[in-house]
């Protein structure tokens, strides 16, 4: 039995090791949000341990949300913490139109002033992605997935601009934005107008057109604002 207790406390203590040392090397190596980490045969390589153990030292990062699996890619690094404080932020925020225009404000100072970056980056390839998820979201079957799509658009401009710290920002701020997405997309008819709007924005990207991809941003950005029900005046007593 005391053989038994010592085997367990052993093998705990080789995985408290290798999530430490996973800690340490991030850290070393400056990873941030959406990096990957080594494989499990590398990392056990590295750290002189038995695949299983790397296996639940990830296990644990994974239960904290430090890192989440994703396929073909294994164990990136995430931040569950901030996403969970953001989500319920989203949660109890009045989608006004107080509160639309203050968001889509902050939108506007990013998205818009990116066109010198995506003119530089942006290959025919970039272009087709973003085509591919504006059509994804006009045939979507429900506005929330509409909905979804719109922010995997404006996300992936974010992405093309290179900007490591823009793509964390976009990635914490998803829940609240995706909401806000929602209620501007109450309609097919407001799905159909992104749509459109979408498309003159590809335009001006695929023309390295700098003055119509501002135009066409700042009048998608508000474009949302006519489906947001109006703040209701307290009553007069």
């Amino acid at each position: 039995m005391a053989m038994e207790t010592a085997e367990v406390e052993d093998k705990g203590s080789a995985v408290d090791h290798v999530v430490d040392a996973i800690r340490q090397m991030m850290r070393e190596r400056n990873l941030g949000v959406g990096d990957a980490l080594p494989s499990e045969i590398e990392l056990a390589a590295m750290f002189s341990s038995s695949r299983n153990t790397v296996r639940e030292a990830i296990r644990i990062l994974k239960a904290y949300g430090i890192v989440e699996s994703k396929q073909k890619v294994g164990a990136v690094i995430t931040d569950r913490r901030q996403q969970a404080l953001m989500e319920l932020f989203s949660f109890s925020i009045d989608i006004s139109a107080e509160s639309f225009l203050d968001i889509q404000g902050f939108r506007r100072l990013i998205e818009v002033n990116l066109s010198d970056l995506l003119f530089e980056d942006i290959d025919q390839a970039g272009i087709a992605r973003l085509e591919a998820i504006n059509d994804a979201m006009k045939r979507a079957p429900e506005l929330s997935d509409a909905a979804e799509f719109d922010f995997k658009f404006h996300a992936e401009l974010v992405n093309f601009a290179g900007n490591r710290t823009l793509s964390q920002v976009y990635s914490i701020l998803r829940p609240l934005l995706q909401r806000l997405m929602e209620a501007g997309k109450r309609s097919r008819v407001a799905v159909e107008s992104s749509y459109d709007e979408h498309c003159d924005i590809i335009a001006a990207l695929k023309k390295r057109d700098r003055i119509a991809y501002a135009y066409h941003m700042n009048r998608h950005l508000h474009a949302g604002l006519q489906f947001i029900e109006p703040t209701k005046e307290p009553r007069q007593i």
